[in-house]
């Protein structure tokens, strides 16, 4: 049995709040059961330097925890003047997850900035951020539309959403809490597009190495629970 009680093919209950943020040109309020982060996109009408006068655009993400996101507040990290390795790390990651479903070309020089800010934490929450930025970005693609600075259907060419699996009390297990991830034998977070494409795959046996039939057992449970997440996704853009 899990410590929450879900069945092991069973995701937390998810849910998106669009138009969270006044100022954002798209915002989404992503939980993940008690997972909570603010997603927010932000526009600039110019790519980075390093893009001027090439005709293509950028999107890139950053991501931070508040400090009592977590049971013991955690020191701000401006405080400390950088940004730990950890924070570098999921940033980058959900910055290429969310480029993988983008047409760079069609965006033209303009720059997308995904905002991740976790407000509570109980794991997992690279993943809500991933599959939350999804839904920040097509909003603030969408207001862009409407003004003519681009066309939605050129730029996002799909859906992308993401899921932690791993092996739990000796069983393969989707979408684990803090209690689990931090017991957890092997722990694994999977990006998929919504054409079933692998985007990035990040798995760590945190004891005795895992099988490749538990690999696929948790590739299984990610494939099912990305189509979940893809489903909601677009559950939440068509209202």
């Amino acid at each position: 049995m899990r410590p929450s009680g879900r069945k092991t093919d069973q995701m937390r209950k998810v849910s998106f709040e669009r138009n969270f943020s006044k100022h954002a040109e798209g915002s989404c309020l992503v939980r993940f059961g008690d997972t909570h982060v603010l997603c927010t996109a932000s526009l600039e009408e110019k790519p980075p330097a390093w893009l001027r006068n090439s005709g293509k655009g950028w999107v890139t993400a950053e991501y931070g925890m508040l400090p009592r996101a977590t049971g013991d507040r955690m020191k701000r990290e401006a405080a400390s003047g950088k940004q730990g390795g950890r924070t570098q790390e999921i940033q980058r990651l959900i910055g290429r997850s969310l480029r993988a479903v983008v047409d760079l070309s069609a965006l033209g020089e303009k720059q997308i900035t995904i905002d991740c800010d976790v407000i509570q934490a109980d794991g997992g929450t690279r993943t809500a951020a991933i599959t939350g930025g999804w839904i920040a970005l097509h909003d603030c693609l969408k207001w862009m539309e409407a003004r003519s600075m681009t066309k939605l259907d050129k730029v996002l060419k799909d859906h992308v959403a993401a899921i932690s699996c791993g092996i739990f009390a000796g069983q393969s297990v989707i979408d684990l809490d803090y209690l689990e991830d931090s017991a957890a034998e092997t722990d694994a977070n999977f990006v998929m597009t919504g054409t079933g494409g692998i985007v990035e795959v990040q798995g760590t046996a945190e004891g005795a190495p895992f099988s490749q039939e538990e690999f696929l057992s948790l590739l299984a449970l990610a494939k099912a629970g990305t189509e979940e997440l893809v489903a909601l996704q677009k559950q939440a853009i068509a209202a």
